[in-house]
C-alpha cells in the first residue's frame, strides 16, 4: 500500500494513491477501507489487510461502493419540489436559494414553537460527525423536538444495560477460541461476516456451532444444529435452558455467589419453565432444548469456553428486551465469563469513550426540555393534531441518514403523514428515495468517500477514522456543512458552528486516542482486559451481573426476565394465522443499496418465503404473485416455497424501496407501531398476516 501518510487536509489530484477510511453502514463489522484513487477518481474500494477484523475482505455490498458513489442517479444538485408530494417531481435550484428558503421557513415555525420542528435520522451513516455531530448542535440550539432513535436496537440495548450494565460483552476475536458458539437471532454470513470468519476458525478447531433463528438462514445451513423457534419465544427457550442447567447442576456456584445479583429469584423463575412447557411455546421439540442445555452445561463441566453471539433480530418483538435479558444471564450461570472466549456479545458500543457532550453540545438547549418523539411511531405522530399531551403538531421534518417512508413500521401511515400539504420536509440524500419523493427540498449529501468522519463499532473494539478520498461530486456537501450554513442563516453565532469536520473528528475521543495513530493506520484498538468480567466488575450499579434489576422494579416492572408473549402471537387470530418476520435481504443493508443495479439484480425481486405446508394449503407455488395482508395494509410479492421458512411463519425479505415493489408498497405496509417491553423499540417481527395467491397477477 502506498501514500498512507498523506497530509490530513489534502489528497493528491493526480496519479494513483490509496486512502484509508471506514465503512459507514449499520453493521457490527465496521470495516477499515482502502480506496484506490486515480487522477481524482475512486476506482476501487477494498478491505484493509492491516486491520485484523476486516482482514482485507469486504461484503459484496460495500465492495461495490464506487458503483454507489458514481451512480448515474446520484443527486448532485439541490432540488425543489415542482409537483404534488410523492410524485417525485423536482427542479434544480441553487444552494443559496434552497438554504435561504429553508432557513426562512424554519425560523417562522420556530417563532411559533420550535418543537414543531423534528429532526429524523438514524444510521444511514454510523459516523459520529456526519451522523449527529453538527446536526445535533443545530437542533439543540434551535430547540427542536428531540428524537428517540429506537428503530433498530432499543429493546436489546436496554435489556443488556439492565443485566450487564451497558452495551458490553466479550471481544469478538476470541470467538475463534470457543468450543461452543450459539448464534442467536443472527444471520451472520450476511450481516456479520467478519464474526463468521472467527466462528469458522473455531469450527475448524472442533467447536460446535448452533443457530437459533425462526428462519433457516444461510448461517443455519453452515451450523451443526438449527433450532427454528417461533418468533418472540426466545425468553422461554432461555429460561428452559436455565431450568436444565439447574436440574443437572451444570452451574458455576462460585461465580454465581461472587459476581451475580438475584440468583435465588432467577432460580425460582427458571424452575417454572421445564423443557416441555418451553417446547410448546417455542414450537420446537423437547429434545432440542435438552440437547442445547447438555452442550452448554457440558462446557462448564469440562472447563471449556462457551460463547453466545446475539444479534438484534431477536429483540424486534414485544418481549425483545426480556429476551436479551434472559440470554445475557446465561454466561454467568456456567462461569463462561472466566474465559476470554466465553460470554456473550450483542453490542460493544458502550465501551467507547465518545465525548458526546463536545460533539453534540446539549448545553445549547440552555435549560429548555423539548419533547421527545419516538422515531418508530412517526406514522402516527405525523398525523397527530396539537394537544396538551402531545404538544404542537409536527410542522417540519428534516430527514438525514434515513429513509422513513421505506423503513418505519406501518408505512402507509408514514407515507400519509409525509404527504401532508402543510408539512415542510427537507431531505439530505444521495438518491431520490421513497422519502425524498415527499420532500420540499432534496439537498445533495456526500458519500463516505467524500468527507471526514470517525467511528466506533458495535461488533468489535476498534475506533476508525474515515478520510476523504475524493472531492465531493457535483455540488454535494457533507451533512455538517449543510447544518453550518443553515446555522449561519439562522443567526447562530456560537463558535462551535465553525468547527471543521477534522476538528470534530479530533474531539470525538479527545486525549483517549492518539489521532496521529488514526491518521497513520486508520484505526486504533481500545485497551481492555481479554476477559473483562472474569472477576465480575460489570458496569451495573452493583458491579455484578444483575439477574434482578432494581432499576426495572423502580419503574414498576418485573425485575426478572420473563417470557412476554407477542402482541400478535401465532394462534391468536383465525383471520391472520401466519407469523411474518422481515429479515434483511442478503444484498441490501436496510434500504441502502436497493438502487444499486448489480446488487438488485442479484437479489432479484421482493419475495416471501413460505413453508410447503402453508403454501399448499393456500394453493401457492413458487413464482406466484401473492397478496400478503392484515388490517394495516397489503403487500404484493413473489412467493418462494422454501425450507428456509418453518411452518406457520413466512419470511418477507426486506427492505425494498416501496416504489420498486410490485404494487408500490413494501413489507413495512404490514408491520405495526406497537412497541417493545423495554426501550420503546419497534416490533417488526411481531406481525400476523394472511397470504393468498393472485390468480390474475
Amino acid at each position: 500500500m502506498q501514500d498512507m501518510q498523506l497530509s490530513p487536509s489534502s489528497q493528491p489530484t493526480s496519479g494513483t494513491h490509496e486512502v484509508l477510511g471506514a465503512c459507514p453502514h449499520d453493521c457490527p463489522d465496521t470495516c477499515s477501507l482502502v480506496t484506490t484513487v486515480q487522477d481524482g477518481v475512486a476506482t476501487k474500494v477494498h478491505g484493509n489487510p492491516a486491520h485484523r477484523h476486516t482482514d482485507g475482505a469486504l461484503c459484496t455490498k460495500v465492495s461495490r461502493y464506487t458503483e454507489r458513489t458514481y451512480h448515474p442517479e446520484r443527486i448532485l444538485h439541490p432540488l425543489k419540489r415542482s409537483g404534488p408530494k410523492g410524485s417525485g417531481q423536482f427542479v434544480p435550484v441553487s444552494w443559496d436559494e434552497a438554504l435561504d428558503d429553508i432557513a426562512s421557513r424554519l425560523q417562522a415555525i420556530a417563532a411559533r414553537n420550535p418543537q414543531a420542528i423534528l429532526p429524523y435520522s438514524y444510521a444511514g451513516t454510523m459516523g459520529l460527525v456526519q451522523g449527529d455531530g453538527m446536526a445535533a448542535r443545530f437542533f439543540h440550539k434551535l430547540g427542536a423536538s428531540l428524537l428517540n432513535r429506537t428503530i433498530c436496537a432499543a429493546a436489546g440495548g436496554e435489556g443488556l444495560t439492565q443485566t450487564l450494565g451497558g452495551k458490553v460483552g466479550m471481544r469478538v476475536e476470541f470467538f475463534a477460541e470457543a468450543k461452543l458458539i450459539i448464534i442467536w437471532g443472527s444471520n451472520s454470513i450476511t450481516s456479520n461476516l467478519h464474526f463468521w470468519r472467527y466462528a469458522q476458525v473455531a469450527k475448524r478447531n472442533g467447536a460446535k456451532l448452533i443457530c437459533i433463528d425462526p428462519r433457516r438462514s444461510e448461517t443455519a445451513d453452515k451450523c451443526h444444529e438449527h433450532i427454528a423457534l417461533l418468533p418472540g419465544t426466545d425468553t422461554a427457550l432461555a429460561l428452559a435452558l436455565m431450568h436444565e442447567l439447574i436440574r443437572n447442576d451444570w452451574l458455576d456456584h462460585d461465580y454465581i455467589d461472587k459476581y451475580t445479583l438475584g440468583w435465588n429469584e432467577l432460580r425460582a423463575r427458571a424452575l417454572e419453565w421445564p423443557p416441555e412447557r418451553a417446547a410448546a411455546v417455542c414450537g420446537i421439540r423437547v429434545e432440542q432444548i435438552t440437547s442445547l442445555a447438555r452442550d452448554y452445561g457440558g462446557c462448564q463441566q469440562r472447563g471449556e469456553p462457551a460463547a453466545i453471539r446475539m444479534n438484534y433480530g431477536l429483540q424486534r418483538v414485544h418481549g425483545g428486551g426480556n429476551a436479551v435479558r434472559a440470554i445475557a444471564c446465561l454466561p454467568a450461570l456456567i462461569g463462561a465469563w472466566r474465559h476470554r472466549a466465553g460470554g456473550v456479545l450483542l453490542s460493544s458500543s458502550s465501551q467507547f469513550p465518545v465525548d458526546k457532550a463536545t460533539l453534540q453540545r446539549p448545553d445549547l438547549l440552555a435549560g429548555r426540555t423539548p419533547r421527545t418523539i419516538n422515531m418508530s411511531t412517526i406514522g402516527d405522530d405525523l398525523l397527530r393534531p396539537a394537544s396538551p399531551d402531545f404538544g404542537p403538531a409536527i410542522d417540519a421534518v428534516v430527514v438525514y441518514n434515513s429513509n422513513p417512508v421505506a423503513v418505519a413500521p406501518e408505512s402507509a401511515k408514514v407515507a400519509q403523514g409525509f404527504a401532508r400539504a402543510d408539512l415542510f420536509t427537507v431531505v439530505l440524500e444521495h438518491f431520490q428515495t421513497d422519502t425524498a419523493d415527499y420532500a420540499d427540498y432534496i439537498l445533495p449529501a456526500t458519500t463516505q468517500l467524500e468527507h471526514w468522519d470517525i467511528h466506533l463499532s458495535y461488533g468489535h473494539t476498534d475506533m476508525l477514522l474515515n478520510r476523504p478520498a475524493i472531492a465531493p461530486l457535483g455540488e454535494a456537501k457533507p451533512n455538517t456543512q449543510v447544518f453550518r450554513e443553515l446555522a449561519a442563516r439562522m443567526g447562530f453565532t456560537e463558535p462551535c458552528f465553525a468547527d471543521s469536520d477534522e476538528a470534530m473528528c479530533r474531539a470525538a475521543y479527545g486525549a483517549v486516542v492518539d489521532f496521529e495513530v488514526l491518521l497513520r493506520n486508520g484505526f486504533s484498538t481500545l485497551p481492555g482486559a481479554d476477559a473483562p468480567f472474569a472477576q465480575g466488575g460489570f458496569p451495573t450499579p452493583s458491579g455484578r451481573c444483575e439477574f434482578v434489576s432494581a432499576r426495572l422494579q423502580a419503574q414498576g416492572l418485573d425485575g426478572l426476565p420473563d417470557h412476554v408473549p407477542n402482541h400478535e402471537a401465532i394462534g391468536t387470530s383465525a383471520a391472520y394465522p401466519l407469523a411474518m418476520i422481515s429479515p434483511p435481504a442478503r444484498n441490501f443493508l436496510n434500504s441502502t443499496f436497493v438502487n444499486v443495479k448489480s446488487l438488485r439484480d442479484m437479489e432479484g425481486e421482493p419475495i416471501l418465503e413460505m413453508h410447503a405446508v402453508d403454501a399448499q394449503a393456500r394453493g401457492v407455488q413458487s413464482g406466484d404473485v401473492v397478496r400478503v395482508f392484515n388490517p394495516r395494509g397489503e403487500y404484493r410479492c413473489k412467493a418462494v416455497v422454501s425450507p428456509r421458512a418453518r411452518a406457520g411463519v413466512v419470511n418477507g425479505l426486506g427492505v425494498w424501496w416501496r416504489k420498486l415493489g410490485l404494487a408500490g408498497t413494501n413489507v413495512n405496509e404490514l408491520t405495526s407501531q406497537k412497541l417493545t417491553d423495554l426501550g420503546a423499540g419497534p416490533t417488526f417481527y411481531d406481525c400476523l398476516v394472511q397470504v393468498e395467491a393472485l390468480t390474475d397477477a
